[in-house]
């Protein structure tokens, strides 16, 4: 076995995680080439710095304790970083997305979405960190902006201390332009509080967004499944099955993004390639039967 430099890398055995022929061959197009004008040595092969990358995100470990048969933590992490600044994260995600949302039938520009947010705990330091009260979170809290398929159209991270009315506004903000089909957003009862409705008003005059509230029925307890907030809710559910999403670890909210996205690629790239990696148990066939009477609902009389 040779040493691991970047021009000779060991043959190793595949982790569970890892792209699959057919799952990196939907993702290497959309990768930024390397310029060879700039010079310098040839880097670490793509594949094995998103194997890497993909490591950390589903076994939830710090950068440093990534497997030596894998590329070394920290140029993982810069490809990690760099990718999130420049885009490429994103760039990648909405092709995925769009390919699949083809696949199913549907327009790549979605006409309605579903809006949630979620409080989650953060590890020590980092920079945007606060006190949900209401849910007694010390963390961020994450808006997820989804088609009704579940897949990601806006993820907005920030401190867990700005009530969803208020972080609720940048979600429309990044969505508008994006998506010029969008017309209506289904959401809870925590954007248009009793204290605070200003949201609704402010999304159709600002960004042309219908916001409809799902609120639970009058003396409601205990668990219900809500029109159109469990596709949401599904999507938060995939996104948990990655350990290093269980709670936010990292330092940069425009990192956590990423790594939401990069959670998705994966999703998306397997769905693809023909190896949907979700389970077909009797919960994946009630949401097919939901989102099918769903689209009966739908479409015009």
């Amino acid at each position: 076995m040779c040493t691991p430099t970047p021009g000779c890398l060991p043959i190793r055995r595949a982790y569970p995680w890892d792209l699959t022929d057919a799952q990196w061959a939907q993702i290497a197009p959309l990768l930024p080439a390397r310029d060879p004008t700039r010079g310098g040595r040839p880097g670490y092969d793509r594949r094995l710095v998103i194997d890497s990358i993909l490591y950390v995100l589903r076994s939830g470990c710090a950068w440093r304790m990534v497997p030596h048969d894998l590329a070394p933590w920290w140029v993982a992490y810069r490809w990690f970083r760099c990718w999130a600044a420049d885009g490429t994260w994103d760039r990648v995600h909405d092709r995925l997305r769009d390919r699949v949302r083809a696949r199913a039938g549907r327009d790549p520009q979605p006409s309605a979405a579903v809006l949630d947010a979620q409080s989650v705990k953060t590890a020590e330091g980092g920079t945007d960190r606060g006190f949900d009260a209401g849910k007694k979170v010390t963390g961020r809290k994450r808006h997820l902006l989804v088609d009704t398929l579940g897949l990601l159209l806006v993820c907005v991270v920030h401190a867990a201390s700005v009530q969803d009315c208020a972080g609720g506004r940048r979600v429309p903000e990044r969505a508008q332009g994006r998506f010029p089909l969008l017309g209506k957003v289904w959401a809870d009862g925590g954007y248009a509080n009793d204290i605070d409705a200003s949201l609704v008003d402010w999304a159709w005059e600002q960004a042309g967004l219908e916001l409809a509230i799902v609120r639970r029925p009058a003396g409601q307890r205990g668990f219900a499944v809500l029109p159109r907030r469990w596709v949401v809710e599904r999507t938060f559910a995939w996104l948990g099955r990655s350990r290093r999403l269980a709670r936010d670890y990292e330092r940069k909210p425009e990192h956590a993004e990423a790594m939401i996205k990069v959670a998705m690629i994966r999703l998306m790239a397997a769905r693809l390639a023909g190896e949907d990696y979700q389970p077909h148990g009797p919960i994946e066939q009630e949401a097919a039967r939901r989102l099918a009477e769903q689209d009966q609902q739908d479409q015009p009389p």
